[in-house]
């Protein structure tokens, strides 16, 4: 799939609405110099054409009782038929898994953990990671300090934008 092309004014858009999803179009179009109805128009532009995929909450981890916070390397065991499959899709049942990726390296995926505290992360290693079909090792990489997190684009690099 090709990048879209986009021109600065969208590039502020998108950069303002990664900040403040919630701002209302008035606002939008008053921070980015637009006017309100052509503001509109580029804001539903970009969402038909995929760039605003939607529109979510971060909630605040600690508040909710999240206390721990982990990177998981999943190495797996290569001779069971359908390993993969059957670890995707036990993967995608456990809500403490916040993400999940296939990597290259040493391992098979990373996962991102959150758990209210140890044994709450023990607990779900030991009765569920483990048993997991195919997972031959698991390394807990537990999270110290966040000293930057951002899940949003970075609407600058995108090729071919104009800001």
């Amino acid at each position: 799939m090709n990048a879209i092309s986009l021109d600065a004014t969208d590039c502020r858009i998108l950069t303002v609405l990664q900040h403040e999803g919630r701002i209302s179009n008035l606002d939008l179009a008053e921070r980015i110099s637009l006017s309100p109805s052509a503001c509109l128009r580029r804001l539903r532009l970009l969402e038909e054409q995929g760039v605003i995929e939607r529109y979510r909450a971060c909630l605040n981890r600690e508040v909710l009782g999240f206390e721990l916070e982990a990177f998981v390397q999943v190495s797996m065991r290569n001779e069971q038929e359908n390993w993969h499959e059957r670890f995707a899709e036990a993967v995608r049942d456990w809500p403490e898994v916040i993400g999940a990726f296939v990597v290259t390296g040493e391992t098979h995926y990373l996962l991102h953990v959150l758990a209210h505290h140890l044994k709450h992360y023990s607990d779900f290693v030991l009765t569920r990671l483990y048993k997991a079909p195919g997972v031959l090792d698991i390394r807990s990489n537990i999270v110290l300090q966040t000293l930057k997190e951002d899940s949003g684009v970075p609407v600058s690099l995108v090729p071919g934008a104009k800001a």
